[in-house]
């Protein structure tokens, strides 16, 4: 029986130390200061876009 409570103990506290870790993670990433800048992708003329999961997809439908 004491083989639970050691067991119960250890996920209590690897429990609490995770909510405490990730805010602090979260915080030291927004203080970090670095920016990633998103590239724009080309838009198309109402019309899916030409990419190989596209085409897969498509190769997939044909009969």
């Amino acid at each position: 029986m004491t083989e639970k409570t050691e067991a119960a103990a250890s996920r209590r506290d690897f429990l609490k130390l995770a909510g405490t870790a990730a805010p602090a993670a979260v915080a030291a990433v927004a203080v970090s200061g670095t920016e990633a800048e998103a590239a724009e992708t080309p838009k198309a003329d109402g019309r899916m876009q030409d990419t190989p999961h596209t085409r897969a997809y498509l190769a997939s439908t044909r009969f």
